[in-house]
């Protein structure tokens, strides 16, 4: 719900329907590399706002019929609190924990900073060419269109959906990596980057949250300090 608050929407949990029926319906590994022809048509998700939660009491009321999806938020939420537990366990030193690209850091960093290769595929093997950053605290989430798609009756889809549209989103961007205080941060901005398009650039800045962003002809545009490499 924040994250819907955070971003005007671009983040929205009520994008369950959507994402399934693009034809993410089970496992991703499960999913046929070219399935049959499926019937898409455009239609406004439900909207965050039709969620109620009471905090007091713990309760979450949803609409019948509103199927929710957290994939902008729960993985990296889950990075979060894994360091925090790492750190406590441990009690000293420093922790990353990276959950298929969501990383969290905790405790005291390295003297370098830990170093994390920006990628759009969170299995890409170590590459001394590739561009890396280093974060001292925080977390780094990357959101993409390349890496989790697959194909029906020919059609590329991906799981990032446009809540205006109810569909996968078309847009400037192909890969978004953000910078944030928590993972859970960097994946909220990392998806709304992807959804918002060229309204992203100026919406990161004005938070002043670092990211690399690649479009859909793999030029790099790095915005809010990100680094440029090897600066």
């Amino acid at each position: 719900m924040r994250g819907a608050r955070l971003t005007d929407g671009a983040v929205d949990p009520t994008v369950g329907t959507a994402v399934r029926l693009a034809g993410y319906d089970r496992d991703f590994g499960a999913l046929p590399p070219d399935g049959s022809p499926i019937n898409l048509s455009v239609a406004r998700v439900p909207g965050w706002q039709a969620i109620k939660f009471d905090d007091g009491a713990r309760v979450v009321l949803v609409p019948a019929g509103v199927e929710i999806d957290l994939g902008a938020t729960a993985k990296a939420l889950a990075a979060d609190l894994a360091a925090a537990a790492a750190l406590q366990a441990v009690g000293a030193g420093g922790v990353l924990v990276s959950l298929g690209g969501d990383i969290a850091v905790a405790g005291d960093p390295p003297v370098q900073g830990w170093a994390v290769q920006a990628s759009e595929d969170s299995n890409a093997p170590i590459d001394d060419d590739e561009e890396t950053i280093t974060i001292e605290s925080g977390g780094i989430a990357t959101s993409s269109t390349t890496v989790r798609q697959w194909t029906r009756g020919g059609l590329v889809l991906y799981h990032i959906i446009d809540p205006s549209t109810g569909l996968p989103v078309v847009g400037r961007w192909r890969t978004a990596s953000v910078v944030a205080a928590s993972c859970v941060d960097a994946n909220i901005a990392s998806t709304a980057a992807i959804v918002m398009g060229d309204a992203a650039i100026p919406w990161l800045a004005a938070h002043n949250l670092p990211a690399r962003l690649v479009d859909r002809y793999g030029s790099v545009h790095r915005v809010s300090g990100w680094p440029e490499p090897n600066s």
